[in-house]
């Protein structure tokens, strides 16, 4: 797991103080490889690498990187390869290995298979490697988006970097894209290649970035999922060879030359993951989970304590408390680049801060929700639909995966979810399903007062939702399939940014099993009534593996992802932090908010509600990037 940069000429021409322009990224990128760093410059100053080295796999020095091979390649590879070995091995009659790293393995995959390396892959990476017999770049980034790129072109001038902030320094004005935070407003994500940052894109998951010397970039999709759904075989055999592909998934990202440690949450999907890494190897005992205990309804160490017994682990534990969070949040802020995907990046933060401490390497579950179908929020649209379609007597005109009989036993999950439920239902009952879901995921209902609308287009926003909601590689009426099809496409990334960031900021490495593109494609092909079964979440999970877990968690009807104490804090002793941040001087001239009225509402809103962390983080985001701007250029050599 490391860290990369580069900058490359698009015109093939010198770059003056390009070495010390790399010097800067690689600065800015430190935590995310403390153990080595690198730097390549071409001859003729036209292009260059830097690298930052956390070490995992080859922990010896022919591992450095970038690392160049005889053929003129140069190599700054950010990740791990997990079948580098298989690869390898079919390699080696046409390349002669210097190293046992997969980043050589990925060097002579470009070389042998071109264009197409890629895919031949099995991994999280972000990659890039110029080609001095062409005066090519290509960038590559894995199927799912857990490892990051970034990029931003200046004057023919592309600058790339596992993390944005490593490109402020290049960018004329630090400006916010007007597009990109209507989008943050209404999902707390971006669901584009347009970050917060206007000019800096993100390169999307499954996506490569080519450029050659005087050609226009181009950027090219080179992997996605098909739901081409298997209607000929029986539950069982689902379940058999789902667990078939996910223990050869863990076997794979258990591949380490250093002990592998688990996140520990208390639900299904870390838990089975913390269970069959002890299975595999008793060094991969070390457990790792945050717990709030000044609140009922927050401390979840139950059910962590009930995994660790089953797999017989160490479960080490954090109390967090609002003087964590006080103490913590601008880092969290700055680490992340922008603000993402919802409160669970601070105790993810404090839970990877831990794990730093015993580990390099931990596993963790993402995925699991989106893939096999463990968000509420799919209940709570399926029972809408489920309603409408007993009314109208047309179960049989579309792909309605329960009935209103069969998931009447499954309601007692919505218990904690009855105020969305209300929020949900006031508006627009029974509409189209893109409508009905984009208002279930819409955060920004709440917002009227704290936001100007006028000035942003969220009927762009919706419309963008659309296209990827209603895309033709999902059935047209299999509203399962649609919902956790968008969630896997736009908010998955968002996650699996802040699982990145948050280990990194501490020098770990994180690992998702979940995420191995044989196993994602197979569910792709899983009728959505095996995986939501009488809208049993997680339906194929628990069938599959229930024999491993504690009863207590696979019966569990109160998981609520990583709640966090946000109302009881905002509401008491976090107040005056709050109110004291949106006090500040230039708070009060942000572009499109009134934080006179988010300052009025602190405590008042409802008790999973992200409106105030939303609002917050995003103010603590313009005062670390904003209102340093003048801080940022002046780190710029060139």
């Amino acid at each position: 797991m490391c860290g990369i940069a580069g900058i490359v000429s698009l015109r093939g021409e010198t770059i003056p103080r390009l070495s010390d322009a790399l010097t800067v990224m690689g600065q800015l990128l430190e935590h995310r490889g403390p153990d080595d760093d690198g730097q390549w410059v071409a001859p003729d100053s036209s292009v260059g690498f830097a690298h930052r080295r956390l070490s995992i796999l080859d922990l010896s020095p022919a591992g450095h990187q970038p690392m160049i091979g005889e053929n003129g390649t140069v190599i700054a590879h950010n990740g791990e390869v997990y079948n580098y070995l298989e690869l390898r091995d079919r390699l080696k009659d046409r390349w002669v290995f210097k190293s046992t790293s997969d980043t050589e393995t990925v060097l002579a995959a470009y070389d042998i298979h071109g264009a197409d390396f890629a895919q031949q892959l099995r991994g999280m990476f972000a990659t890039a490697i110029y080609d001095q017999r062409t005066n090519k770049l290509t960038l590559v980034r894995d199927r799912f988006g857990i490892k990051p790129i970034y990029y931003t072109i200046d004057k023919d001038i592309l600058f790339f970097a596992s993390e944005a902030k490593a490109l402020l320094p290049f960018l004329p004005d630090i400006k916010t894209d007007t597009e990109s935070f209507a989008e943050y407003l209404t999902f707390q994500y971006c669901i584009g290649e347009q970050t917060l940052f206007k000019g800096i894109k993100q390169l999307m998951p499954g996506h490569m970035l080519v450029a050659e010397t005087g050609s226009p970039i181009q950027v090219k999709k080179y992997w996605d999922v098909e739901y081409n759904i298997d209607y000929d075989h029986s539950p069982k055999y689902f379940e058999d060879r789902f667990q078939e592909l996910l223990m050869d998934s863990m076997k794979l990202h258990l591949r380490s030359d250093v002990p592998v440690g688990s996140y520990m949450s208390g639900g299904i999907d870390s838990s089975l993951m913390a269970i069959l890494a002890a299975e595999h190897d008793h060094q991969n005992r070390d457990c790792f989970h945050g717990k709030f205990t000044q609140f009922p309804g927050y401390d979840e160490s139950k059910y962590a304590l009930d995994a660790a017994e089953v797999s017989g682990s160490i479960l080490h534990q954090a109390d967090i408390t609002a003087q964590d969070f006080e103490n913590s949040i601008e880092d969290v802020i700055y680490h992340l680049d922008f603000p993402t995907a919802g409160p669970g990046s601070f105790p993810q933060y404090m839970v990877s801060k831990l794990a730093a401490e015993k580990v390099k390497v931990v596993l963790g579950g993402q995925g699991g929700d989106e893939i096999f179908g463990g968000y509420a929020r799919y209940l709570v649209a399926y029972f809408e639909q489920c309603i409408k379609a007993a009314l109208d007597g047309s179960y049989h005109d579309g792909h309605y995966v329960v009935t209103i009989e069969s998931i009447i036993p499954n309601l007692g999950l919505l218990r904690e979810y009855k105020p969305m439920i209300k929020m949900f239902w006031q508006e627009g009952l029974f509409e189209d399903l893109d409508a009905r879901y984009f208002r279930l995921i819409d955060r920004s209902n709440d917002m009227t007062d704290e936001i100007d609308w006028n000035q942003l287009n969220k009927g762009q926003v919706f419309d963008s939702f659309r296209q990827i909601f209603n895309k033709s590689n999902v059935g047209k009426e299999a509203y399962f399939d649609k919902m956790t099809h968008f969630d896997f496409k736009c908010l998955l990334p968002a996650l699996l940014n802040v699982e990145d960031r948050m280990a990194m900021a501490h020098g770990l490495e994180s690992r998702v099993p979940f995420l191995d593109h044989p196993l994602v494609e197979f569910a792709a092909t899983v009728p959505a009534d095996v995986k939501f079964e009488g809208g049993n979440m997680k339906h194929l999970i628990k069938q599959s593996f229930g024999n491993k877990l504690p009863p207590s968690i696979t019966n569990r009807r109160d998981k609520m992802g990583f709640p966090v104490p946000l109302k009881e804090w905002f509401g008491g002793e976090l107040k005056d932090f709050v109110t004291d941040t949106f006090g500040q001087k230039n708070a009060q001239h942000r572009p499109f908010m009134n934080t006179d009225r988010i300052a009025e509402g602190l405590g008042a809103e409802l008790k999973f509600s992200r409106k105030t962390w939303g609002l917050l983080s995003l103010e603590i985001w313009h005062q670390k990037f904003h209102d340093r701007a003048a801080h940022w250029k002046k780190m710029n050599p060139l």
